[in-house]
């Protein structure tokens, strides 16, 4: 089977609703909720269709991933360009803190978990899912890659810092010990009432709620220590992607859950940075010599598709690509095409 990754279109709502049923608890950015879902994606469709160069600090660019033989879609990922801008995004801060004693020779060194914003104005990638079946042949990572390949082809519309937060660690019962120790006590409700409120835009009771004071993490159980900064288990393939795309783990973790917020510079992931835009000479038989599978998409954030094609470079700023490749990504002779070796 073929895959692409293409922007969400309003026929789509229908199986994102699916997919974020499917998700299940703590993906905030994909609930199940057909309204909020058809605003992300008219905002989206906004988004794909403005011809500047210039940034929006609220834009977002939601994709999925289609099987291009049925039409079927089976992933969706997007880009959130200045998080923060509209509503606050919170995350726990860890930090250290020692006391000494020395008259006694004692020092103490605490985790403080502090509620914080550091991350305002920053470009988010996030809302990656994909359904089970389909997680074969490399759609994973074709689907988390399409929006590094996104931000290069357009970078003056994205930030300089670019964060992914997962969902944190959740026990045999699918219950979060980070929130049954912390959140719970605050927000008097369960973990997918507070987690849906967010997805949905209705976060102002965080705020309202949340504790100002530092938060002694070893004040809490230990149950709760020990997830701290830890994906849950169906996190851990993605956590593995964008640690070898260039991300770096940080010291800021959710606060539902204490899922990870990973950061990077955009210079420093490797999509962006080995990527690069040259023309199509030719289109070539699929059978040609010398073609190899590349990732590959087409750079007018307009038209943009993006997929795992074969091709072969002819110089530093021309390639030929395969008849399947050009149908695919609907590129013919003179079109730009910007690509990165798998």
């Amino acid at each position: 089977m073929t895959h692409l990754v293409r922007p969400v279109r309003e026929a789509d709502l229908d199986p994102l609703v699916a997919l974020a049923e499917g998700a299940g608890k703590g993906l905030t950015t994909l609930p199940a909720n057909p309204d909020t879902l058809r605003a992300r994606i008219a905002r989206s469709t906004a988004a794909f269709g403005r011809n500047s160069a210039d940034r929006q600090e609220t834009e977002s660019f939601l994709m999925v991933l289609e099987d291009a033989d049925t039409g079927r879609v089976c992933g969706t990922s997007g880009v959130y360009v200045g998080v923060g801008r509209e509503a606050p995004f919170w995350n726990f801060r860890r930090s250290i803190h020692s006391h000494f004693c020395t008259e006694l020779g004692i020092r103490v060194d605490s985790t403080v978990l502090m509620l914080a914003n550091d991350y305002t104005g920053a470009t988010e990638v996030g809302t990656l899912y994909l359904e089970p079946d389909s997680r074969v042949n490399g759609n994973g990572s074709l689907l988390a890659r399409a929006r590094y390949l996104l931000m290069a082809s357009a970078p003056a519309r994205f930030g300089d810092m670019v964060i992914a937060e997962l969902r944190g660690w959740l026990d045999e019962t699918g219950n979060s010990p980070f929130w049954q120790a912390v959140g719970h006590h605050f927000f008097q409700m369960s973990f997918d009432r507070a987690d849906y409120l967010s997805g949905t835009g209705q976060g102002g009771f965080i705020a309202d709620l949340m504790p100002k004071f530092p938060i002694y993490a070893d004040l809490l159980p230990e149950a709760a220590r020990k997830v701290i900064g830890l994906p849950q288990e169906a996190s851990r393939p993605a956590f593995h992607m964008l640690v070898k795309e260039g991300f770096r783990t940080s010291h800021s973790v959710d606060i539902f859950d204490a899922g990870p917020v990973l950061e990077a510079h955009p210079r420093d992931l490797a999509t962006i940075r080995d990527s690069r835009e040259r023309t199509v000479a030719a289109v070539v038989p699929d059978t040609a010599d010398d073609l190899h599978d590349h990732l590959a998409c087409v750079p007018d954030l307009a038209r943009f598709r993006a997929a795992r094609v074969r091709l072969r470079r002819v110089s530093q700023e021309t390639v030929e690509v395969s008849q399947t490749a050009a149908a695919l990504l609907g590129v013919a002779t003179g079109d730009p095409l910007r690509c990165v070796g798998c």
